[in-house]
């Protein structure tokens, strides 16, 4: 026994049906998640079709490349006014001479003969030199060419060495023995009956 008075709350009623100190605990309550998942499915499958279908059915928007082409069509209509008035120091100035690719040429094409080796040379020597024209033929003849003539020259007195050649044909001996011996003066002359005549002036050495 308790040394304290009753009260009100050592009153328990008979009928009560709790039984001890245990009470029933009612279940929490779990979070209705469907509407959700349905929404989540739906966005997803809009997401795929404008993802993967529109792109092909064309529904893709142009509007960048349209702008993109005007910007680039701008650009090309401004760039021939910008390249359309050139610096007058730039700009050419017609010319009143032809061009020199469609210029004649006065002057033609020097070509060189052909040499012929067996046209024999005929060598005089017209200077008071004793033995000239025997040294200079054996040049003549050690270089190729066969011997006609080598002896003193008889004719008019010659104011300088020359080489005189019978046509055209011999044109080509006349320059090579022209080269060989230091002549410079090349005549083209019927008087003589040898192809080739070289007769050395005064001060050939």
């Amino acid at each position: 026994m308790t040394k304290y008075a009753r009260d009100e709350f050592d009153r328990v009623p008979q009928s009560s049906s709790r039984q001890g100190v245990h009470r029933l605990v009612a279940s929490a309550s779990r979070p209705v998640l469907w509407p959700v998942l349905v929404m989540g499915g739906i966005a997803l499958a809009v997401g795929l079709v404008a993802f993967l279908i529109l792109p092909k059915l064309g529904a893709a928007p142009t509007v960048v490349p349209q702008a993109v082409a005007a910007a680039d069509a701008t650009k090309a209509a401004a760039a021939p006014s910008a390249s359309a008035s050139p610096s007058a120091s730039t700009a050419p100035q017609p010319s009143s001479e032809p061009s020199p690719s469609t210029t004649p040429s006065s002057t033609p094409t020097p070509t060189t003969a052909p040499v012929d080796m067996t046209a024999a040379v005929a060598v005089y020597n017209g200077t008071t030199t004793s033995g000239l024209a025997a040294r200079v033929a054996g040049l003549v003849q050690g270089n190729g060419w066969p011997l006609s003539t080598v002896a003193n020259w008889g004719g008019m007195p010659q104011q300088t060495s020359s080489v005189f050649y019978k046509g055209e044909a011999q044109k080509g001996n006349a320059e090579a023995l022209g080269k060989l011996l230091g002549i410079a003066n090349l005549v083209d002359s019927a008087e003589f009956q040898q192809p080739v005549v070289v007769i050395l002036g005064p001060g050939y050495r």
